[in-house]
């Protein structure tokens, strides 16, 4: 009888019974490191989501400040042209255009760019929004730099 290992040159070799532990260690390491992968990129998403919900949120509270202050706009260029007679009296009562700016955060700002319009009939437009856009205030500062190599 044969005791199942084989021998060539001096080298043992066996049946085979230490591979498939190998085998399944081998698969064992490979799965906890996908999972280890999966867990930090599931982290990294979940903290990026997070800054994505604050700065919409900042953008569209300041969007909403925007609207309350052309909605008091719309009232008081209602209220200029039913008083006015002319209109160059009610351009020297509005001005020609507006604008604001209204925080986003601390590098940011939403502006918003408005030019007063004389209606000419009954339902026409009192202004013209020329420009609402989210602009910077400041520099940022980077956390850290890149290493290039030199040529």
């Amino acid at each position: 009888m044969s005791s199942g290992k084989k021998t060539f040159s001096g080298i043992s070799f066996s049946n085979g019974i230490g591979s498939s532990s190998l085998l399944v260690t081998f698969i064992i390491l490979c799965l906890v490191s996908f999972a280890t992968l999966s867990i930090v990129s599931a982290n990294a998403d979940y903290k990026l989501s997070g800054k994505v919900l604050e700065r919409t949120t900042a953008y569209y509270e300041a969007s909403g400040q925007a609207e309350v202050r052309l909605s008091a706009l719309q009232q008081t260029l209602e209220e200029a042209y039913a008083s006015c007679d002319s209109e160059e009296a009610y351009f020297a009562q509005t001005g020609h255009e507006a604008s604001w700016q209204f925080p986003i955060s601390d590098l940011q700002t939403l502006d918003v760019r408005v030019e007063i319009l004389y209606p000419s009939e009954q339902g026409d437009p009192f202004y013209r929004i020329l420009s609402w856009q989210v602009t910077l205030t400041g520099n940022y500062e980077y956390e850290g730099t890149i290493e290039f190599l030199e040529p």
